[in-house]
């Protein structure tokens, strides 16, 4: 009964497809969705989705790059309007791969500020992007105070993460697990009880430049057990109650 706790399952390349493919995750044993968003247009899809296909858990949340000040004060408006529906507010965050500028990224960085405020204001977790950027973003959340905090797909190294692991955020796990030299030494050293899964559908996937679905969580999951040399039975009772711990599913 596992949860796929980041998918861009709203993307317009599942949209010929999406039942069929909730169908193969369903049959692959998961339980929820978290289908997380990029911009408002996201959010409004994902409530949409959610009300049709009762597996997805719609999140809200403006991608790092956007840095207009005016779609961020709309998003907030649309999170506090719908925050019994919403399970996160996500993906937020910094990305310092591609904003480059320290102009840029001051701007990126208040952004983030405001949306760890309202996280702690309406008690939702964040859904964290921190590509190229993890040491800031850990920084930033725990001067934040931030409480409930799941890091997506980090890409930062041991060092950078055991900030965040002993402020108790979560580390989600892709299935680009198998094929990621860093991801693999992240699970190696993190303990089992700070881990989730994820597939960042539709990418992130086992092979590169193939559509990546929820029920490849069974390859994040397996990758898992093999690093720490554990059963799968017990990876997967310790990821489901980690999602419990921060999502209540």
């Amino acid at each position: 009964m596992l949860t796929d706790t980041h998918t861009h399952l709203g993307a317009d390349v599942f949209d010929t497809d999406r039942g069929e493919v909730i169908v193969r995750a369903t049959r692959a044993g998961i339980q929820a969705i978290v289908a997380v968003g990029e911009d408002l247009a996201d959010g409004e899809k994902n409530l949409a989705l959610a009300r049709e296909f009762p597996i997805l858990k719609p999140a809200a949340g403006l991608y790092p790059t956007h840095l207009d000040l005016a779609a961020v004060e709309e998003m907030v408006t649309f999170i506090c309007a719908n925050r019994s529906a919403l399970v996160a507010i996500g993906e937020v965050g910094l990305d310092f791969w591609v904003v480059k500028s320290e102009e840029a990224r001051a701007v990126q960085r208040d952004i983030f500020f405001r949306f760890i405020a309202l996280s702690k204001e309406l008690d939702l977790p964040l859904n964290v992007h921190s590509r190229s950027a993890g040491r800031h973003v850990v920084d930033m959340l725990i001067r934040g105070g931030a409480r409930r905090v799941q890091m997506h797909a980090f890409d930062g190294k041991i060092t950078a993460a055991r900030p965040a692991l002993e402020a108790g955020y979560f580390f989600s796990i892709p299935p680009s697990i198998v094929r990621s030299r860093q991801k693999q030494k992240l699970v190696r050293h993190l303990p089992l009880n700070c881990l989730l899964v994820e597939t960042d559908s539709p990418v992130l996937g086992p092979e590169p430049r193939v559509r990546n679905e929820p029920a490849n969580l069974a390859v994040s999951v397996r990758a898992i057990a093999d690093i720490k040399n554990l059963p799968i039975e017990q990876v997967v009772e310790a990821v489901v109650a980690n999602t419990r711990a921060l999502y209540g599913f």
